[in-house]
């Protein structure tokens, strides 16, 4: 069943992250919160969202908002940049501190990609592809994202 299918593969990667995020508590490496590991995780994807944005996308409000994004600043996983086009502007920018923590999580998306390529075909490769940028871009428009960098 396909939905059986989607729900196993999407689970074993968030297992695969929270696993590496309890490690890193093991080794008091970790600094953040569960609470602002997700927050972290959506401005990543939102790419350089401003505070209002970030908390219009998740439902809370801006001083909230603006309380959390402070912590994860103190802590040195964001900066604020200001707006080249509006100068009252600041947009939420991920810092090296975070990008080292998040790779957890993504090296193991590139394991598993190298392992796509090696045991299909290329075409098959490229279908999957197709089909999960239509999955993306058709079937979850409730939640938009910018392109995080351009596909070869």
């Amino acid at each position: 069943m396909l939905e059986q299918a989607f729900n196993e593969v999407y689970t074993k990667f968030k297992l695969h992250f929270y696993r590496a995020v309890f490690g890193r508590f093991q080794k008091r490496e970790a600094s953040l919160t569960t609470v602002e590991t997700f927050c972290m995780e959506i401005i990543m994807a939102l790419g350089r969202p401003t505070v209002n944005e970030f908390s219009s996308f998740v439902g809370i409000s801006p001083p909230n908002a603006a309380y959390k994004i402070n912590n994860l600043i103190q802590k040195g996983y964001v900066r604020k940049e200001q707006s080249e086009e509006d100068k009252r502007e600041y947009h939420l920018v991920v810092t090296q501190k975070y990008i080292d923590y998040y790779n957890i999580s993504y090296s193991y998306l590139g394991t598993v990609m190298a392992r796509i390529r090696a045991r299909f075909p290329e075409e098959d490769v490229k279908k999957i592809e197709e089909m999960l940028d239509i999955i993306s871009g058709e079937l979850m428009p409730e939640i938009p994202l910018p392109r995080l960098s351009p596909r070869t």
